[in-house]
């Protein structure tokens, strides 16, 4: 990089400060002005809720601990995951690549500052369907959850679209 950041790893780095004052604006905005937790359910449309949900697990609620030892340890594996995820954005050669790193770094950051505040993860978006009468919902998760799924399939895009990805075993 000659001495200057490269403008591919500004790109990660801005996405990643992007995804992780997105998330705690909305999450301070909903818990502090908004007041979700007094609100109960908020129909937003016909397949959109803000629904206060917290999450002491990981990833859709799994591996849920209220001991201090569990958050301790999911804490831990995050710091690890970003400093490892660090590591890669800084040595990826691709735009694409990069952003996405930026952004599941992002995501990561935002969802270890709820765990370090309030012992758990805000979540508050709830989409819903209902088909032949019967109600059909999906996880409740927050922004940062988004940018780490967008940030996720940018690296699948990326990899796939390197010539010769779709030959590879």
């Amino acid at each position: 990089m000659n001495g200057a950041m490269s403008g591919t790893l500004r790109a990660g780095l801005l996405a990643a400060v992007v995804a992780l004052i997105a998330d705690q604006a909305s999450k301070l905005w909903l818990l502090h002005v908004f007041q979700l937790g007094r609100r109960g359910i908020v129909e937003v449309g016909p397949f959109f809720d803000l629904v206060l949900a917290w999450n002491t697990g990981i990833s859709y609620g799994w591996l849920q601990t209220d001991s201090a030892a569990g958050q301790w340890l999911l804490l831990a594996f995050k710091v690890a995951a970003v400093v490892a995820l660090a590591i890669w954005m800084a040595r990826s050669r691709t735009l694409m690549a990069t952003v996405g790193l930026g952004l599941i770094i992002g995501g990561a950051i935002g969802n270890a500052i709820d765990r370090l505040a309030y012992g758990a993860v805000v979540d508050f978006v709830l989409l819903h369907i209902r088909i032949g009468g019967r109600l059909y919902n999906w996880y409740v998760f927050n922004l940062a959850d988004v940018a780490i799924v967008a940030g996720v399939a940018a690296l699948l895009y990326d990899t796939l679209r390197r010539p010769g990805a779709a030959k590879a075993p």
